[in-house]
This record gives structure tokens, sequence and C-alpha cells, in this order.
């Protein structure tokens, strides 16, 4: 009877530790179910407005840029207002061209067409094809007719800044015979860039 009493004894100790492993497995595993505390800020609300740029040139007068039997040392010259009618500042200007019919008189930069932007304080006066300004005229730029020129010191980089533009077209006196009987056609546009991104 000892001998059973003892196997009967381990046994129920035998049991007793298994529920106990159990039990501890069951309070980790209780663990992971317990709540955590949380808490956020009040709202920190942004708001950002993307700039505008946009730039408009208003031809003066009703003449076009159009015209036969030019010879090497004729020039026109037409008048614009250049308008900033965006928000920002631009970093540069350009007056460029895009030719829509080539002809030497477009391809070569040394000899062919050339351009010169000038500006004036106030708007030009014009008298036939002769554009006059009557105070504070300076030039911006010149190069080839197909050139992107920058417009150093234009007043329209300024935004709601207005700039009275004579731009003049010509043939240089180097021009040889090989530019006789010669057409080009070609739209010339003003270009703003705006100005390199910062941290703000």
């Amino acid at each position: 009877m000892s001998t059973t009493a003892t196997a009967s004894s381990s046994t129920a100790r035998k049991i007793v530790g298994s529920l106990g492993v159990i039990g501890a497995a069951a309070a980790v595993a209780g663990l992971g179910t317990f709540g955590t505390f949380t808490d956020s800020s009040t709202p920190v609300n942004a708001t950002i407005d993307s700039g505008t740029l946009s730039i408009s040139a208003t031809q003066v007068g009703t003449l076009p840029l159009s015209v036969s039997g030019f010879v090497p040392g004729d020039s026109i010259t037409r008048a614009v207002t250049l308008y900033n009618d965006g928000n920002l500042p631009f970093a540069s200007i350009t007056m460029g061209a895009s030719v829509t019919k080539a002809s030497i008189l477009t391809t070569d930069a040394a000899n062919g067409l050339q351009k010169s932007v000038r500006s004036c304080a106030v708007a030009w006066v014009q008298s036939g094809n002769t554009y006059t300004c009557a105070s504070g005229e300076k030039l911006l730029g010149s190069g080839p007719v197909t050139a992107d020129v920058a417009l150093t010191g234009a007043a329209s980089l300024a935004a709601h800044a207005t700039d009275h533009i004579a731009y003049t077209i010509s043939l240089p006196t180097t021009a040889d015979n090989t530019f006789q009987g010669q057409t080009s056609a070609f739209a010339l546009t003003f270009t703003g860039v705006q100005r390199t991104g910062t941290a703000r």
C-alpha cells in the first residue's frame, strides 16, 4: 500500500507541475493583450501656395514684322510691351526665335540676321518705321536672330513690372551674294525662367 500511495502522490505532483507550466505559458501569452497608452499633439496646420510665373508680350502698333527686299545694312524695328503678370519674380528672361522656314539668313550666325533688344523707361514713340525713347533707353541684349538673348536688367524680372521693349532685326553689311533671294520665317518669343528653389 505504501508503494501504491507513493506512486499516486508522484503522479499528482506531475499533474500539478504540468498545470503550473501551462498556467505560466498562459500568463506569458496574456502579456500581449494588455493596452498601450498613446498620445498625439495638437495638429500643426500647413498651407502651401505655389506661385505663378506668367509673362505677356503685346505688340505696339499695327505694323507686322514682315519685309521684302532686305539688303545688307537694312534693319526693321518693332515695339512690344513686356509685362510680368505673375506673382513671382523671374531669374532670367530671354528672347528667342522658333524658325519655321530656314535659310542662310537664319543659319549663318555671324553674317545672317541679327537682333538687338532695347528698353525704355516710358513707351516708345513711333514715327513711321522709327522708334524713339524719350528717357531711360538701354540695351538689354543682342545676338543672332535665332539665339536666346538674355534681357539683362529687364524691369519685368520683378513681379507685376513692365518693360517697354523695342527689338531690331538687321542684316549685317558682311552678308555677301549668297544671301540674295533668300527667305526665312520665324516666331519671336520671350521666355521667363523661375528663380532657383531654396529651403523655405
